[in-house]
């Protein structure tokens, strides 16, 4: 049987020029991330495809082609074996922000990323120290504002006391927050919260 490297030395016309991504589920049939939504280069799901690690549950109309053999590059894949989440979630600037929902823990707006900054409720020059516990998302002028105060000298509480999320609830706030993209055929495996308002 060849491996998924020999397919996909030609794909036909209909699949040049587009990515054709596979939505990866776990074998719970939930995706292994929300946020960033977990997906493969469609190379690595053919690979996985023949390497026997994922059930196809949906496929684009794009075919891949080896001398031998073709298929239609999937679009929906699922783990066979089951993946256990991290219980405790890796401490980065971007899980500070999804833990408090691109909100300001100040004022309390919305914001990209890109807008956000990564604020010490302690400052550093009090002694605070660079954990979930004393960090919190910010936007750049109550940032400015708040500076090297603690909160009750400038009277600035964060909305939320800051402290370590699980995986679960880094997840769960993922689901908010949908990519702008979803193919048709990932849309029974998702739940995204703006989804189930509607």
């Amino acid at each position: 049987m060849p491996d998924g490297g020999q397919l996909g030395g030609e794909i036909g016309h209909y699949a040049s020029g587009r990515s054709f991504p596979a939505l990866v589920l776990n074998a719970d049939f939930r995706p292994l991330s929300y946020f960033p939504l977990s997906i493969w280069s469609w190379q690595d799901a053919v690979k996985a495809v023949f390497l026997d690690r994922v059930s196809v549950l949906n496929e684009y109309e794009a075919e891949v082609h080896s001398p031998r053999l073709t298929m239609r590059l999937p679009s929906v894949i699922a783990l066979k074996e089951y993946i256990p989440a991290a219980r405790r979630p890796a401490f980065t600037r971007f899980n500070v922000f999804l833990r408090d929902r691109f909100e300001c823990q100040y004022c309390g707006e919305d914001r990209p990323a890109p807008d956000l900054t990564f604020d010490h409720v302690i400052p550093r020059s009090r002694g605070g120290r660079t954990t979930w516990e004393n960090v919190v998302a910010a936007c750049g002028p109550c940032n400015l504002r708040k500076g090297s105060h603690l909160p009750r000298e400038c009277r600035m509480h964060p909305r939320q006391v800051p402290r370590q999320p699980t995986s679960w609830e880094l997840q769960e706030n993922g689901r908010a927050f949908p990519p702008n993209h979803l193919h048709e055929s990932w849309r029974d495996y998702l739940y995204w919260d703006s989804e189930l308002e509607s």
